[in-house]
């Protein structure tokens, strides 16, 4: 049977907004079905042994964040932390990409796809991704919300995604760093893409978007993980790329909310996405059964994995690239929310996976603690992960998510400590990196000893326990964890070379203070005394 792809069902608005004019090729919001044929039709994928989807993105498997850009423009120019990350271009440069990519995309094959960001409907963003890649169009159709019939009759975006991935800019003409470019204009409420194929940008450009909505209606927006417990109460889970986010958040046992953005209002938290984007690099059934079985379901789209001789992913393969992902929508998940919303949560777990092998596996932190480390974002990347790194680098991402974050991080940092004294919330530290030493000594924390401190915390079983505070970061340490070895819990003990790790530790130590010196004149006194004491 051929499937009529002219008759598919479109919201009220249509392409004419963008300067498309020639839009007879436009298919609207096709199906998940539907979306795998025309990526195979076109070439953009291939099929695992499992009929899953497989995608290559070419040069780019990763973002680009040195080619993204906001438009410099009157509405916004006071509100953003301008600088490396946010950096600033101007409205021509936008306005001349803009009409070279419509030129472009005009006449060809698109796939428009209406969604909603945002799990609460009170604080939604209806969200339009159109693009000439398939592949996007079922990658959005994953990681937002789908409307339902009724609700798609009456789409109107309010934010769009217009995705050129095989268009390149020519930097001396267009005004850009290369020939790849995410420009985000907040007047036109329009992000512009082109020359990556990466759908990373796609989504990482509307959270964006929607951490610098949200904190304007007193909402917190963050870049975690959250679950949830069958009493109801709500863990959220902070932390940058391979810290354990998400493999942490899918606890059999527990209710995902949601894998990596979330917002926190007045009602409780919600997730902003529909779906999961998780890592696969050493994926094992043993380790993440949950995330595993999802790479075993038509319907999940598998990025730059390595296929053996019989189509089958193989995880330890890194040949294209550490960042191999998955996209699924997160009902794969068996204990998936349906709601994608929670209550306000009792626990906030900061993540970090400390290289050094230097803080402690678990602490409470006091709320002027919780600032001081949701502003300096720390974890470390290891030897071996990027060209040129030899040894850990401490890595500082304020917010844990800089790169998402429009505003001052200190916006974010004091909304969020107005909503954890508000409700009382715990606020712990947990680091999933070394211990014994570090990268190249110790050995990774143990992915079950990790796992049962964090079932202490989240059950309560730690709010009355003995603490013992370290002396360098002056972080409470519990002095016992059922069916944790207590010499795990404190780092040097850990170390046979004990005065090493005072070395190691006043290192990182000072790399704190250095790091933090930018956000100094903003910061209180009792964030600044938070600090470590060297």
């Amino acid at each position: 049977m051929k499937i009529d792809y002219k008759n598919q069902p479109k919201s009220k608005k249509g392409l004419d907004y963008l300067g498309l004019k020639n839009t007879d090729n436009a298919l609207w919001n096709l199906n998940p079905s539907e979306l795998y044929e025309q990526a195979l039709n076109n070439g953009e994928a291939k099929l695992t042994d499992k009929m899953v989807l497989l995608v290559q993105t070419g040069k780019f498997t990763g973002r680009s964040p040195k080619d993204k850009f906001l438009v410099d423009q009157p509405s916004i120019k006071d509100d953003i932390d301008w600088g490396p990350i946010n950096q600033p271009i101007s409205q021509q440069v936008f306005d001349n990409l803009h009409k070279k990519v419509v030129d472009y995309l005009d006449g060809k094959k698109l796939y428009v796809k209406d969604l909603f960001a945002g799990a609460d409907p009170d604080y939604r963003l209806n969200v339009r991704v159109v693009s000439e890649a398939a592949y996007h169009g079922l990658f959005a159709h994953n990681m937002f919300i789908n409307p339902t019939d009724e609700e798609l009759k009456e789409h109107e975006p309010e934010f769009t995604v217009l995705a050129a991935p095989n268009f390149k800019a020519d930097p001396e003409i267009d005004g850009t760093r290369s020939s790849t470019f995410i420009l985000c204009n907040f007047e036109k409420k329009i992000i512009l893409i082109g020359g990556t194929l990466y759908s990373g940008e796609v989504k990482k450009g509307i959270f964006a978007v929607m951490n610098y909505l949200l904190p304007k209606k007193n909402v917190m927006a963050m870049h975690c993980s959250a679950n949830m417990d069958d009493d109801g109460n709500t863990a959220v889970f902070f932390g940058l790329s391979g810290t354990g986010k998400t493999t942490l958040s899918a606890d059999a046992s527990k209710t995902l909310i949601g894998d990596d953005e979330h917002g926190w209002s007045e009602d409780g938290i919600f997730n902003i996405e529909g779906g999961c984007y998780a890592k696969t690099i050493h994926l094992s059934p043993d380790n993440e059964p949950e995330i595993y079985q999802t790479t075993q379901m038509p319907g999940t789209i598998l990025e730059n994995v390595v296929l053996d001789n019989k189509r089958v992913p193989d995880f330890d393969d890194d040949s294209l690239t550490q960042n191999t992902r998955c996209a699924y929508p997160i009902d794969y998940i068996p204990n998936a929310s349906e709601t994608g919303r929670g209550g306000h949560p009792k626990n906030v777990i900061f993540l970090t996976a400390d290289a050094f092998g230097v803080l402690p596996p678990i602490s409470k932190l006091t709320p002027e603690q919780a600032m001081y480390h949701f502003i300096s974002g720390y974890t470390a990347k290891v030897a071996g992960t990027e060209r040129g790194v030899t040894e850990p680098q401490a890595t500082f991402s304020a917010c844990f998510g800089a790169p998402f974050m429009p505003l001052h991080p200190t916006v974010y940092a004091e909304l969020l400590a107005e909503k954890i004294r508000k409700h009382k919330s715990n606020v712990w530290l947990v680091n999933t990196g070394w211990t014994g030493g570090m990268y190249g000594v110790g050995k990774r924390m143990k992915l079950a000893h990790t796992r049962k401190m964090l079932d202490e915390a989240l059950a309560g079983n730690l709010d009355d326990a003995e603490f013992i505070t370290e002396p360098i970061f002056g972080l409470n340490i519990p002095k016992a964890v059922d069916g944790v070895p207590d010499k795990v819990l404190q780092p040097k003990l850990t170390w046979s070379d004990k005065e090493a790790y005072d070395k190691k530790a006043a290192q990182l130590a000072t790399m704190f203070k250095e790091n933090f010196k930018k956000f100094s004149e903003q910061a209180s006194k009792e964030i600044l005394e938070a600090g470590p004491n060297i």
